[in-house]
Formats: structure tokens, sequence, C-alpha cells
């Protein structure tokens, strides 16, 4: 099946996108849905994760204990690879199985780190990032999440560079648009999503 790999910084908009991807029948694969999942109670990373930090990074229902690893996870950077040694071989796997089981015209792989994940990019038929100002990144997530600016923009550092993003991308949606609520900037976006979602099918169709 054709793969479309989806990315984009904190707060572009990436969700939204994919939400009107799947509108049109196109199935998602989420990898930082599958992140929670391998974290979650019972989950397949949490043993490993367990063994290898403690259990004071356990939550008292048996999942990771988020807040308390990212706060060592920015703080160290060895840490953040050791956890990264764990979990992003469960994800690859569970991506694969889920994408091999997809049905529809294509299918798009959610990635929120995957410029700065290693082999994702050449998993896929193309790229698309979700783009947008750091500025409207800020804004988006200090009032979606209600962290400071000085936490956005450290999350912002630990993530790929607007201009790398850019860079593996094969297409580019914007979504620089900051009035999450305003239904003309929505309908841009829906718009840009159709013309994207015909190319895709296009490409799917001589694909197979």
């Amino acid at each position: 099946m054709f793969v479309v790999g989806l990315t984009g910084g904190i707060g572009s908009g990436k969700s939204t996108v994919a939400d009107l991807f799947a509108a049109h029948g196109v199935p998602l694969v989420d990898a930082d849905l599958i992140a929670h999942s391998i974290t979650a109670p019972g989950g397949p990373a949490m043993p490993l994760i367990e063994a290898e930090f403690g259990a004071q990074f356990v939550a008292p229902d048996g999942s990771l204990d988020r807040a308390r690893m990212r706060a060592l996870v920015f703080s160290d950077d060895s840490a953040r690879a050791r956890l990264e040694g764990i979990t992003h071989p469960l994800i690859r796997a569970e991506t694969s199985r889920a994408q091999r089981e997809a049905r529809g015209p294509y299918v798009i792989v959610v990635v929120p780190l995957l410029v700065e994940s290693g082999n994702w990019k050449q998993r896929f038929g193309r790229v698309l990032t979700v783009d947008c100002s750091v500025e409207t990144q800020i804004a988006r997530v200090m009032r979606r999440n209600g962290f400071s600016r000085e936490q956005v923009l450290a999350i912002i550092a630990r993530q790929a560079t607007r201009e790398a993003r850019l860079a593996a991308a094969d297409d580019v949606i914007d979504n620089d648009n900051d009035d999450d609520n305003d239904n003309a900037s929505l309908d841009t976006l829906k718009s840009a999503v159709d013309t994207q979602h015909r190319t895709y099918l296009s490409l799917a169709a001589a694909a197979t």
C-alpha cells in the first residue's frame, strides 16, 4: 500500500490535518498513540523501562510516569537515548504491523519526530510536512496546554528545526494562521488537504 509520512513540529496542527485526511476515508497510523500504548499499564515497554531506569519511573497504575521521565530526558541526553533505544524499535514494529493491516486508498503514518528519528523517511512513498512559524507554534501550545513560553521553547529546541522538516518534505501544507477557531482558516486547510488527497490517490493508483 502507498504510504505517506505526516510530520510537523509541536503546535503545527498535524493532528487536525490527519483528521481531515481521515474524513476522506484514509486510514491513520499514529506513532504518538502507539508510543502511549506501549507505555500504558501492561505495555511491552514497561518492564524494559523499569529494568533500565528503576521502579520510580513507573506510576502506581503500572504506566510510565511521564512527568518524571520527561524531566529526566530533558536534562540528560544519555537518558533520552536509552529511553529511545527501548521505545523506538517497539514503535516501529507496531507501526509496521498497523500499516500492513490498514485498508484504504493509501495510509498516512503520523510521526511527530520523523526527521529526528533515523530511518523513518525511507519507509514512506512521500513525506508531508505541516508547516507554521515558530511564533505560531508557541502561541498555540501556550493556549492549548497552558505552558509558559519558556516551556514551549524548550520543547521546540528538542525537535528538528523548521528548516530541517521542510528539507525532508516532498509536500508541505501551510497552517500558519494562529486562530484555531477561524472558519475561513479551517476551510483553507481543508482545501489544501483535498488537493493533497487527490495527488496521493493518483500516486497510490500508479504504484499498484
